[in-house]
């Protein structure tokens, strides 16, 4: 292992996901969103971290933790364009810049008290209907409504 990994700001890890360029106002939402505070496995997290691209960012470590595809797309709507480190044996084995998908299931809470899925106990659908803009459209009443004003189910 090379003297650059032992002198990082947080500690290096043996295997498990590094969630990296976090905005720094969205690195605890992502703890509770991930419910990573209900683990036993170790969990470094740092917050306001200097960083080029964004100025500040937060960057969280979880030993032998690795996410599912339903995890990462939560992940997409509160902090779209974070990129995931897949570690083993200290290495990056893969990196991931984690995207919105096309289709949010079960994810999101429409903003119509009217929609039927405020309504009868069913999943909520959404379609991303403008990825710049980070706009959703629900399936079942087409109301509109921005990703980041979004609630969470």
């Amino acid at each position: 292992m090379s003297a650059n990994k032992k002198e990082r700001l947080v500690a290096a890890i043996k295997n498990g996901t590094v969630i990296d360029h976090i905005p720094a106002d969205k690195t605890f939402q992502v703890v509770a969103l991930l419910e990573l505070q209900t683990l036993n496995e170790p969990i470094s997290i740092g917050n306001n971290y200097a960083s080029k691209m964004m100025g500040k960012k937060g960057i969280i470590k979880v030993t032998d933790r690795f996410f599912t595809d339903e995890e990462i797309s939560r992940l997409s709507v509160v902090a779209p364009n974070v990129v995931l480190n897949i570690i083993k044996d200290y290495e990056v084995i893969e990196k991931k810049k984690v995207e919105t998908p096309a289709e949010l299931k079960g994810i999101v809470r429409c903003n119509n008290p009217k929609c039927i899925t405020n309504n009868e106990p069913m999943q909520t659908v959404f379609n991303v209907v403008d990825k710049d803009n980070r706009t959703l459209k629900c399936h079942y009443c087409d109301m509109e409504q921005a990703m980041d004003k979004a609630q969470l189910v």
